[in-house]
């Protein structure tokens, strides 16, 4: 029987032939990441034990991108533990305020991950890497602390679950929408510890930015990972960004996957997770109407160029509806560059949104968008828990930029102009 993609790259890590899922195995690190939030805690674990050297200060990334910049004494101590620890340790990969991003936006970009290499990072959203064809996952702060001793992780091989996305995306479809479909149909533990492998023409057909986004919330469907194979398109966008020899690997044809699931991408349409959880999804014709108080459009899952495009398309020439607030961020310093000489900063600006510096902020409720007890936010963020935004007694909607941007413009969930039916003029019952 052949392997997949996910057993593939574990069996390279830990020097094996094969390996099936269940087995537990010790794996060679390629990179490992913490940021304002869970290093510190790593780095207090480190020097307890007296250890005195990392194993590789090459591998290890350390992002302050939580709640910076700073907004109070303690995120700056936070923050403060990171920098004192990679000077000591001299860490090629440390990113301070002006060059830091958001990570998941950031190792990207940088050529830090590469396709077929082996990711750890003591946040949940490391899956994000997925995109690249790497298997990456998201681990406590404890495990983080004893990879920056060894350079290895302890971890069961996952089982696969197959996603096959047939046929073309329509129109103002998106990734983002891809997965949130995905999640309402599988539910928040549909995947629980399986590695989530997505594929079919629909996906082969999607740039970067999309699939970054959509192995980016495979943990809100439980998973230990997603996982796209790398085609031409990856190989693109890798190209003279990671500066190393990688292995591009790829599902056998008799690979064993525990669940299989075929969707029709022409018949998915932009979607909208009502509060609060990511799998109370919901098409956004059944939602348009619901009157909110906030947008925000960022984070580590649609910060992204290409988002921020779209949404300058949607708003050009338009402002945001007078009884909301647009908040609008690009996910790293380079994104911010791009968007400027685009115009579209400008764009965001004379739409009356506010346009920050990179930082997660509201996406954990942490600054730059709290939200009031009885607000309702929309949003590209990855999670509508409970009080996540803020106030427990908020709410909060999910989607994509192509939504958030139309909305803002309305004040209420609204789909793009275009594919706007009349029915979109009633508050719906939920």
């Amino acid at each position: 029987m052949g392997m997949t993609i996910t057993e593939k790259i574990i069996a390279a890590h830990c020097g094996e032939r094969e390996v099936r899922p269940g087995q537990f195995v010790y794996a060679n690190v390629d990179v490992c990441l913490g940021n304002d939030i869970t290093a510190p805690i790593a780095i207090e674990e480190f020097e307890k034990a007296g250890i005195k050297k990392v194993f590789d200060p090459e591998k290890i990334v350390l992002v302050p991108d939580h709640f910076t910049p700073n907004k109070d004494i303690q995120s700056a101590q936070q923050s403060k533990s990171l920098r004192v620890f990679a000077e000591k340790h001299h860490l090629k990969h440390y990113f301070e305020i002006g060059r830091m991003g958001i990570e998941h936006a950031l190792l990207p970009e940088q050529g830090i991950v590469a396709p077929g290499e082996l990711v750890i990072g003591a946040d949940s959203h490391t899956c994000t890497y997925g995109a690249l064809g790497a298997f990456s996952t998201g681990i406590g702060s404890t495990d983080l602390a004893a990879c920056f001793a060894t350079g290895k992780v302890w971890l069961k091989v996952p089982e696969s679950i197959k996603f096959v996305f047939h046929g073309k995306a329509r129109n103002w479809t998106s990734g983002k929408d891809f997965i949130l479909y995905t999640i309402g149909k599988i539910g928040v533990d549909g995947a629980l510890y399986k590695a989530m492998e997505f594929t079919g023409t629909a996906i082969s057909d999607l740039p970067m930015d999309d699939r970054f986004t959509i192995c980016n919330m495979a943990i809100e469907a439980g998973a230990k990972s997603g996982i796209i194979a790398p085609d031409k398109i990856t190989e693109n966008y890798v190209a003279g960004r990671v500066k190393r020899e990688y292995v591009a690997y790829h599902s056998d044809p008799d690979s064993h996957y525990s669940k299989v699931y075929e969707f029709n991408a022409e018949e998915i349409v932009p979607q909208v997770a009502l509060p609060s959880l990511p799998e109370n999804t919901k098409s956004v014709y059944d939602v348009c109407g619901i009157k909110i108080d906030q947008v925000v459009i960022g984070s580590c899952t649609n910060g992204r160029i290409s988002d921020l495009r779209i949404a300058a398309k949607i708003l050009k020439g338009k402002k945001a509806h007078p009884s909301l607030r647009l908040i609008i961020i690009p996910a790293t310093q380079e994104i911010y560059k791009q968007a400027l000489k685009e115009g579209l900063i400008e764009i965001f600006i004379d739409a009356e949104a506010v346009v920050s510096t990179p930082t997660c902020g509201p996406c954990l409720g942490g600054h730059m968008g709290i939200l009031a007890e009885g607000e309702r936010a929309l949003t590209t963020t990855n999670r509508n828990f409970v009080g996540r935004m803020g106030h427990p007694k908020s709410e909060i909607y999910l989607c994509s930029p192509a939504v958030a941007a139309a909305s803002a413009i309305t004040g209420k969930i609204t789909p793009p102009s275009e594919m706007r039916p009349e029915s979109c003029t009633k508050i719906p019952s939920i």
